[in-house]
C-alpha cells in the first residue's frame, strides 16, 4: 500500500533537489572561473617561474587543466542525472522492489541490493574512466597503461573489494537490524575498526596486488634517506620502490600501513626525476606531517565525523519521511537498513560539498606546516626545485583562480607555497 507524502517528506524532497542544483550550479561556476583564469594566463609563464619553467611546459600544463575540468563538466552533469534517477525518479525503490520479489525479505536480499546498486554505479562510471585515462592521459603523455592492464586492476580491484566489502556489508547490516535502538554506536566501532585495519594490511597484502615493490637499492640514498629519518625520530619498516611508471608518468612518494607497519614507498619516476637532496627534501616534507601530528589528527576527525554520520543515520532510518521524500517507499513489515544506508550515503556528499572549503583549508595549512618542516631538516633551496619539478613533471597549473583554489585545493597553489618557502 502505497504511502501518502507528509509535509515533512515533500519538504525533504524540495531541499535535496535544492541542495543537487545549488551544488551542481556553484560546480559549473567555479570550474568556468577555473578555465578562463588558467587559459587567461597561457600565453606568459609567471615572472616568479619564469628562469626555471619553460613556455611550453606551462602551456601543457594549462591545456591539461583545462581539459580535465571539461570532462568533470559532463561528469558532474552525468552524476547528477544519476542521483536524481536512483532518488526522486525511483530507480532505488524499483530496484528495491525487483530484489524483493526475486530473493523476498531478508538480510540477503539487503545485501544484494547494496552490491547491485555498487555494480550498476561502477558500470555506469567506466566511461569516463576510459576516456580520463586513454584519451586525456594519453594525450599529455602520462598514461603508460595497456588496455589489458586496465582491465586487469578492474578486476582484481572488484575481487579484492567484494572479498572486504561483502563480509564487512553482510555485518553491518545484521549490526543494523539486531542491536536495537543504540546500533549505530557498535556500526560506528565496526567501520573504524575495519578502517584501522585496513592501515595494517593494505601495505603488504593489498598494494602489492597491483603493483610491484621492491626495496630501495641505492645505497647511498639508503644513506641519506636514513639519516634523515634517525635525525628526525621517525622509524619504518622499509623503503620500498614501487613500479608506478608501468602506469602512469606522474611522481609521487608516500608513507604508508600504521604502527609497527609503516614504511616509505618512492615511485620510481620520483626517484628518475630528483637529486638525492631533493628526494631528502620531499620526504622530510612527508616526515612534516607526522612530527606535527597531522595523521594522528585525520584520524580522530575521521572517528568524529563518522561517530556524528552513524548517529544521524541512525535517527535517519527510524524516520518515514527520509524514505518518502527521497523516492522511496519503505517496507511497513520488513526491514529498510539497506536502503537507508544507500540514501544516506547518496545525500551526505551533497551536504559534504559546502564544507569542503574548510576541510580544504585545514589541508593547506598543514601543507604549509610540513614545507617549514622539511626546510628545516634539510634544505630549503632543495624542497624549492623539488616542488617545481613535481607541478612541471604532473603538468600541475600554476596560475589557478584563487576563488577555485580556496574551495577544492588540498595543497596550496604552487605561486604560495614557493613565496612561503622563500620567505
Amino acid at each position: 500500500m502505497p504511502i501518502a507524502p507528509s509535509n515533512a517528506s515533500l519538504t525533504l524532497t524540495l531541499c535535496f533537489a535544492a541542495a543537487l542544483l545549488v551544488g551542481l550550479v556553484l560546480r559549473y561556476w567555479l570550474a568556468a572561473r577555473q578555465i578562463r583564469h588558467v587559459a587567461r594566463h597561457r600565453q606568459a609563464v609567471p615572472a616568479d617561474f619564469a628562469p626555471t619553467i619553460s613556455l611550453q611546459a606551462h602551456q601543457k600544463a594549462a591545456d591539461y587543466t583545462v581539459s580535465k575540468l571539461r570532462l568533470g563538466l559532463v561528469e558532474m552533469a552525468f552524476e547528477a542525472a544519476i542521483l536524481m534517477g536512483w532518488t526522486l525518479l525511483g530507480g532505488l525503490h524499483a530496484l528495491n522492489q525487483g530484489l524483493l520479489l526475486v530473493m523476498g525479505d531478508g538480510l540477503a536480499q539487503q545485501v544484494a541490493l547494496v552490491a547491485a546498486f555498487v555494480l550498476v554505479g561502477g558500470v555506469l562510471g567506466l566511461p569516463m574512466s576510459l576516456y580520463q585515462t586513454f584519451v586525456i592521459e594519453a594525450r599529455f603523455g602520462f598514461n603508460r597503461m595497456s588496455f589489458k592492464l586496465w582491465l586487469g586492476d578492474l578486476v582484481k580491484g572488484v575481487l579484492v573489494g567484494s572479498l572486504l566489502g561483502l563480509p564487512l556489508l553482510t555485518l553491518l547490516l545484521w549490526v543494523m537490524g539486531a542491536m536495537g535502538p543504540l546500533w549505530w554506536l557498535w556500526a560506528w566501532g565496526l567501520w573504524m575498526s575495519f578502517n584501522l585495519l585496513l592501515l595494517v594490511i593494505y601495505p603488504t597484502v593489498i598494494a602489492p596486488l597491483f603493483n610491484q615493490f621492491k626495496p630501495l637499492d641505492n645505497e647511498q640514498l639508503k644513506a641519506r634517506v636514513t639519516a634523515l629519518m634517525a635525525r628526525c625520530g621517525f622509524a619504518a619498516k622499509g623503503l620500498f620502490v614501487m613500479d608506478g611508471s608501468k602506469r602512469s608518468a606522474h611522481a609521487n612518494a608516500y608513507f604508508t600501513g600504521f604502527g609497527a607497519a609503516k614504511r616509505v614507498v618512492f615511485f620510481d619516476t620520483l626517484l628518475s626525476k630528483l637529486s638525492p637532496g631533493e628526494v631528502d627534501a620531499v620526504l622530510a616534507h612527508e616526515l612534516g606531517h607526522f612530527k606535527h601530528r597531522h595523521i594522528i589528527q585525520r584520524i580522530v576527525q575521521l572517528f568524529a565525523m563518522s561517530l556524528l554520520g552513524f548517529a544521524l543515520l541512525g535517527w535517519l532510518s527510524g524516520q518515514v519521511f527520509f524514505f518518502t521524500g527521497l523516492g522511496v517507499a519503505p517496507s511497513l513489515s520488513g526491514s529498510n537498513d539497506a536502503l537507508a544506508l544507500l540514501l544516506f550515503m547518496m545525500v551526505v556528499p551533497l551536504l559534504g560539498f559546502f564544507i569542503s572549503p574548510l576541510m580544504a583549508r585545514l589541508s593547506r595549512s598543514h601543507e604549509f606546516e610540513a614545507d617549514a618542516y622539511a626546510a628545516a631538516q634539510t634544505s630549503g633551496a632543495d624542497l624549492r626545485s623539488a616542488l617545481l619539478k613535481l607541478f612541471e613533471d604532473n603538468a600541475a597549473t600554476l596560475t589557478p583562480d584563487p576563488v577555485y583554489a580556496a574551495f577544492y585545493y588540498s595543497h596550496p597553489p604552487a605561486t604560495e607555497r614557493l613565496a612561503r618557502l622563500h620567505a
